[in-house]
C-alpha cells in the first residue's frame, strides 16, 4: 500500500504541488492579502501543464489568462484607490448595470468557447469545460477589482468543477476544488464582514 501511494505521489507530484498552492492561495485571497497573486501566478503556470495533458484546452486557456489577471490584480490591489488612512482597496458590492454587462460577457465567452472546442479541439466535455471557463474569467476579473459577490460565482464553479475533475480522473484537482468550494463560502462570509465594517464607518 506504501508503494502504491508513494508510485501515486511521484506520478502526480506537479498536479499535487498545483493543488497545495492552490489552497495557500485561496487562503491568501479570503486574507485580502497581496501574496494572493503572485502565489496564484505560479499556481495557474503549473496548471497549464496538468490540463494540457488531460485535455482540458478551454481550462488550460483559463490559466493562461489567470496568468495575465494576476499580474493586473497584483498592480490593481497595491496602486488602485483606497480610503484615506488605510492600505487596502475596499471591499464592494457589484452594481446592478454591470451585473448585466458581465452576464452578456459570460455568454460571449462561453459561446466562442464551445464553438472552439466542438470544432477545433478533440475535448470530451465541451459544454461543461466552455461553462466552468467563461465564469471563471469573470469572477476572477471581479476578484481583482474586490466585488464581493465574485465568492458566490467561485462557489458555484468550483463545485461544478469538482463533479468534472471526477470524470477526467484529476482525484488531487478534485480534493482541491471541494475545498476550494468550502473556502469560498468562508470567503464570501469575511468580505461580507470587512463591508459590514466599512459601511460603518462611511455613517
Amino acid at each position: 500500500m506504501t508503494d502504491f501511494i508513494l508510485e501515486w505521489l511521484l506520478n502526480n507530484k506537479i498536479e499535487l504541488l498545483g493543488a497545495i498552492l492552490g489552497i495557500v492561495y485561496i487562503v491568501f485571497s479570503i486574507r485580502q492579502n497581496i501574496l494572493t497573486w503572485p502565489t496564484g501566478l505560479v499556481t495557474s503556470a503549473i496548471y497549464v501543464a496538468v490540463f494540457f495533458n488531460a485535455r482540458l484546452y478551454a481550462d488550460m486557456g483559463l490559466q493562461v489568462y489567470y496568468v495575465a489577471i494576476s499580474i493586473y490584480g497584483w498592480y490593481f490591489w497595491i496602486k488602485g484607490k483606497k480610503p484615506q488612512n488605510t492600505t487596502q482597496v475596499p471591499v464592494k458590492n457589484t452594481p446592478g448595470l454591470l451585473w448585466i454587462k458581465l452576464t452578456f460577457v459570460s455568454v460571449v465567452l462561453y459561446t466562442i468557447l464551445l464553438y472552439i472546442l466542438l470544432n477545433w479541439t478533440n475535448s470530451d466535455v465541451p459544454y461543461m469545460d466552455s461553462l466552468t471557463t467563461a465564469l471563471s474569467i469573470v469572477a476572477t476579473w471581479m476578484l481583482a477589482k474586490k466585488y464581493i459577490e465574485h465568492w458566490l460565482l467561485w462557489i458555484f464553479i468550483d463545485a461544478f468543477s469538482a463533479g468534472l475533475y471526477i470524470y477526467k480522473g484529476l482525484w488531487p484537482t478534485v480534493v482541491l476544488f471541494i475545498i476550494y468550494t468550502i473556502m469560498a463560502v468562508l470567503g464570501y462570509i469575511e468580505w461580507k464582514k470587512d463591508l459590514q465594517h466599512i459601511r460603518k464607518e462611511a455613517i
